[in-house]
């Protein structure tokens, strides 16, 4: 059985979205549009917004734009940033929710979330070689969880060496301090600041490795906005700013216990041993009684994926549980599957079986196939709470477990695990 089989008995008017469709050229009327959009948004930023641009004089397309990704504002300060010139982004169909027309005049390349799509190579290469305009990738497909850096995969520095272009870097500041990912709905007064920075022209392209490309990306695109705030004095003075950091950091340090730490106002607590912390003004945690384990968030969250690592590769990790499914086939409509069963473990990765319309489907991503999964905290389209998303080159499954606060846990495994099979295999 493939490991990503998905077929699903929809009703005959269902319609997949053809992400191998060769992206359009972006008409200047919508370049023009998106930069008075941005324009605007950019404007409703309280704190305010600057862009400080690095050798990029005399820069002009073709190049390849690589950003970090944090929050929606990220869109619109990179096509201010750009203008006049095109701009061509991967995005993923949820980008593309009721909205695909929008989205392929802009000259979008839809693909699903971490998935290998040989139709990609080819819109890539239109957009550089024949359009001759800027593409422009989010290397982490997802947005900082933690406000450092995710995975960047391999395939970067291999796209750029194929199409033998200059690699631009834009390094966003501040946008996951005013919306972290597991509070983005209520934005705090923090001001913007990103870096736009040609770090390769096409000439150290041509001459250099992948690898040696691949290491300078990430190298440049390193950032952590906790050390960024704090360097800048930036307070943070809202009362309800700890409120969702548990689901990131959803394992005590002190009693060990999972899924069972909690938020309110400024403070994080465990509901199981009762310590609480409390999170400062310069996004510092402090103990209100005992020690502090953790001051820098991100060292708390390091620390998680390295027990869920310890776990498996001591064979004690494994993951099964009831979970809701909706699936997003096209681009207009996610349809409710009912109940599946969902597992996770190392010999198999990700297995989800149910059945919709009387027939049952089995979807199956091995780990060696994922090296990262798609989680979101309080999810926009269906139901606003968390999820995880299994997709397949054909269709999306958006699984809502019955645990709570496992996401983060997932997420860890998924990616520790391809880590260490790759880790084998290269030795």
């Amino acid at each position: 059985m493939s490991e990503i089989k998905d077929y699903i008995n929809y009703p005959a008017d269902v319609k997949k979205y053809d992400t191998s469709k060769l992206p359009k050229r972006q008409n200047f009327f919508f370049t023009s549009l998106l930069y008075i959009a941005s324009n605007l948004a950019v404007a409703t930023v309280k704190g305010g917004s600057k862009v400080e641009k690095i050798n990029m004089e005399g820069l002009k397309p073709p190049y390849l734009l690589l950003s970090n990704h944090m929050q929606f504002i990220d869109f619109p300060i990179k096509y201010k940033a750009t203008f006049p010139h095109r701009v061509h982004t991967i995005a993923t169909l949820e980008g593309y929710y009721h909205k695909p027309w929008v989205m392929e005049q802009i000259g979008s390349i839809c693909k699903r979330k971490f998935t290998t799509d040989i139709s990609l190579v080819r819109s890539c290469a239109k957009v550089l070689r024949e359009y001759k305009d800027v593409l422009c990738i989010y290397p982490e497909a997802r947005y900082s969880p933690i406000g450092t850096q995710s995975i960047i995969p391999e395939v970067i520095g291999k796209l750029a060496k194929k199409n033998k272009v200059p690699v631009v870097v834009i390094v966003h500041h501040g946008n996951y301090l005013r919306a972290p990912f597991w509070d983005f709905r209520r934005k705090k007064k923090v001001p913007l600041y990103a870096t736009m920075k040609q770090i390769l022209t096409a000439d150290q392209v041509a001459e250099m490795s992948v690898d040696e490309i691949n290491a300078t990306i990430r190298k440049e695109m390193e950032y952590d906005e906790y050390k960024w705030q704090k360097e800048n004095n930036i307070r943070i003075t809202e009362d309800y700013r700890a409120e969702g950091l548990h689901k990131v950091l959803y394992q005590c340090p002190h009693c060990m216990a999972e899924s069972k730490m909690n938020s309110k106002g400024i403070h994080l607590f465990c509901e199981e041993c009762g310590k609480k912390w409390e999170l400062t003004e310069l996004g510092e945690l402090k103990a209100l009684e005992g020690e502090t384990e953790f001051p820098h968030i991100p060292d708390w969250f390091e620390w998680e994926r390295a027990n869920v690592r310890k776990e498996i590769e001591e064979g004690r990790y494994s993951f099964e549980d009831d979970v809701r499914v909706y699936t997003l086939p096209g681009a207009l409509k996610y349809y409710y599957m009912g109940d599946a069963k969902v597992r996770h473990n190392i010999e198999e990765g990700f297995v989800l079986e149910g059945s919709y319309n009387g027939e049952p489907y089995r979807v199956q991503r091995t780990p060696k196939s994922l090296y990262s999964l798609h989680v979101e905290y309080d999810y926009c389209h269906i139901e606003p709470i968390d999820c995880f998303d299994i997709s397949t080159q054909h269709d999306s499954f958006f699984c809502y477990p019955t645990k709570q606060n496992v996401i983060t846990k997932l997420s860890f495994a998924t990616e520790e695990m391809y880590k260490i099979l790759t880790e084998k295999k290269d030795k």
